[in-house]
């Protein structure tokens, strides 16, 4: 069950709410039920089998951080670590056996050359990859005692669980939201904020995302397989339109989650900061998928010793990060080349010191290469293997072909021109530029017999500009056939 689908926009979610605030219920352990037992049955209902794993995953860890706890002293704190160890071995082989060992098992019968070794088939657990993260985060603030253990299994369930980010993030730190699960408050500014941005995010999806994808998907598995039409325009137009579909996916759905945590009380932290505006490589990745980057961070680099070492560590550190950065999102050499691509680049600029300049120039040619790099990034990652990544991204830059090509008559042009210009403006954080400009009208205003009416008529353009989104979106998911987040691949 995807956010963009009428299932559940017309009948999941207003259920959920409907029972949510029935205005004779107020328990809180009661409403958590309900959310507890929507979650379960929105993950069941794609994944029937897999929800009993996720909840066997629930129960364990429940007992390890009971025990992390327990023997979190100085006097027991080697058995502390065990459980630690346990709790760390369990979730990681959750991870390896149904995201790699496929992939091994299809590597090591190719190796030997013997066909008569079936190879083994795992069906791939929507999600699993982030709520296992999320798990492993409460079992590591526990350890480290940034919050207390929970001791209700249910609250722990609700936290793996909750509907909004269960299958494509943001990955929701426990501390995030430790103290809302019990202790929270549904408020009509929340609920109004809540429904504003998950529009926002619908709008995302449908109205570009989707688009965005059917000229990546011509491109990347039409022009490039067949070689029909492929030549170095099309080849930056599929990388930029994918470049393009994956931000607004990606962030359309973390909207969306981040939307729906409020209109339930939670606030997830922010997981996109419009990274293509990005004046390098290291300041792309603060704005990008924040919530895993930030969770390798502080999880995996800080307790190797982050940059607190020598260089040569320092750099090891972080190459170990990149490369399970890659490996987090699949069971591919793309996914893992292209986490080691972003390591190579990240010494670069930590080696010249390129992200400290201010001069503006140079900030300017830094961004335009920082893009070229995300852009070459994304293809290796969009690719089936490395051999058609490298195809891909040598026909991008064979410039001499541009001669023979007419800009105004080629084919997505002339088709998606204007969506690909809307998506290449829409990067731009527009809609907080907007909101400063209204500000700073508002203020000079202030006073004025023009403030009234200036106030009422942003209002009415701004409640117009989100219904027109709606109404398009909706009519536009009504119509549209099957289309999951990129995401939910991982």
């Amino acid at each position: 069950m995807v956010f963009s689908s009428s299932l559940f926009l017309f009948i999941f979610l207003p259920i959920v709410v409907f029972f949510y605030y029935l205005p004779f219920i107020k328990s809180r352990s009661f409403k958590n039920t309900i959310l507890l037992f929507c979650s379960l049955f929105f993950y069941a209902w794609g994944e029937p089998k897999f929800v009993f794993l996720m909840i066997l995953s629930i129960i364990l860890n429940y007992w390890f951080g009971k025990k992390i706890n327990d023997f979190n002293d100085d006097e027991n704190h080697t058995k502390c670590k065990v459980f630690l160890f346990f709790s760390i071995t369990w979730n990681i082989l959750l991870l390896f056996v149904f995201k790699y060992l496929s992939f091994f098992s299809n590597i090591f019968v190719s190796l030997i050359g013997n066909n008569d070794i079936p190879v083994l088939e795992i069906r791939l657990p929507i999600g699993i990859s982030f709520f296992t993260f999320q798990i492993m985060s409460y079992i590591f603030d526990v350890y480290y005692k940034k919050v207390p253990v929970q001791r209700n299994i249910f609250s722990l369930a609700l936290y793996v669980s909750f509907f909004p980010q269960l299958i494509a993030g943001p990955i929701v730190r426990y501390e995030t939201i430790a103290s809302e699960i019990q202790d929270r408050k549904e408020t009509a500014e929340n609920i109004t904020n809540g429904i504003k941005r998950f529009i926002l995010g619908l709008s995302k999806k449908v109205l570009l995302a989707n688009y965005l994808a059917v000229i990546a998907d011509l491109i990347f598995d039409g022009d490039f397989n067949s070689l029909v039409n492929f030549n170095c325009l099309n080849a930056w137009i599929g990388a930029i339109a994918y470049t393009l579909q994956i931000y607004f996916d990606f962030s359309g759905y973390s909207d969306m989650a981040i939307g729906l945590g409020l209109i339930f009380g939670f606030h997830f932290e922010e997981n996109f900061n419009h990274p293509y505006i990005a004046s390098s490589i290291k300041d792309f990745w603060r704005r990008w998928h924040i919530s895993l980057s930030s969770w390798f961070r502080d999880y995996v680099y800080i307790p190797l010793g982050g940059n607190r070492c020598k260089k040569s560590r320092a750099f090891f550190n972080m190459f170990v990060v990149w490369l399970l950065t890659g490996i987090w999102h699949g069971a591919a050499f793309t996914f893992w080349l292209w986490g080691i691509y972003y390591f190579v680049l990240l010494v670069i600029e930590k080696t010249f010191n390129v992200d400290e300049c201010k001069n503006i120039f140079v900030r300017i040619f830094m961004h335009i290469s920082t893009m070229v790099f995300v852009i070459i990034g994304w293809v290796l990652f969009r690719s089936d293997n490395i051999t058609n990544a490298f195809a891909f991204i040598k026909k991008m830059f064979s410039f001499n072909e541009l001669s023979n090509v007419s800009l105004f008559d080629n084919y997505y042009i002339k088709n998606g021109g204007i969506i690909l210009l809307l998506g290449i403006v829409f990067v731009f954080p527009i809609i907080s530029h907007l909101k400063k400009l209204n500000c700073f009208v508002s203020s000079k205003l202030s006073g004025s017999s023009l403030a009234k009416p200036y106030s009422i008529i942003i209002d009415v353009i701004i409640s117009f500009t989100i219904l027109a989104a709606f109404t398009a979106s909706i009519l536009i998911c009504i119509k549209s056939t099957y289309n999951p987040f990129i995401y939910f691949n991982f």
